[in-house]
């Protein structure tokens, strides 16, 4: 192969150090935008696999509003994002069988069912376990967006942009 710069020859990659998969490598992004922190603008939503493998990778959820502040930042097992209630016969699910289950489990991460408004029904009662001045700003808040999603051990957790606080919050886990 020649190079266009007489003075620095192209040299091949050796075959040994290409493509090398890490712990950083991210081996699929989801994308989506949603009404969450803004009524007028769309925020941006992405899921993302990092690691080496399906099964033993790290799911990265960043929330980023219409103007690129990061409201949210979560890092869960991939396993988070499976749905036994895919899988035919969980007990006898090959790796390859859970790998596809996690990749359809991004694929519905931010389905439209997944968010509501307002964030709070009004006959909601707050959990014992949710900070009591988030639960007041979200529930006075008609307009607020819910995003309902499963993390670690299957767990069912919703967030909730608190304007009044200006950032996002756990209002249900």
């Amino acid at each position: 192969m020649t190079s266009r710069n007489n003075d620095r020859p192209y040299t091949p990659v050796p075959e040994g150090a290409r493509g090398r998969v890490t712990e950083r490598t991210v081996l699929r992004t989801v994308n989506s935008a949603h009404y969450f922190s803004n009524t007028k603008t769309k925020d941006n939503f992405v899921l993302q696999l990092q690691g080496t493998k399906i099964l033993n990778s790290q799911a990265r959820l960043v929330i980023l509003s219409s103007t690129g502040d990061t409201l949210r930042k979560e890092l869960m097992p991939a396993t988070a994002l499976l749905d036994e209630r895919l899988i035919e016969d969980p007990k006898a699910a090959t790796a390859r069988d859970k790998e596809i289950a996690i990749l359809q489990g991004m694929n519905a991460f931010f389905r439209e069912d997944k968010f509501s408004q307002p964030a709070i029904p009004r006959s909601a009662r707050q959990p014992s376990d949710i900070d009591a001045q988030a639960w007041q700003a979200i529930k006075a808040d008609t307009k607020a967006v819910g995003f309902d999603y499963t993390t670690v051990g299957g767990k069912e957790r919703r967030l909730a942009y608190a304007k009044k606080l200006r950032k996002a919050v756990i209002i249900a886990q």
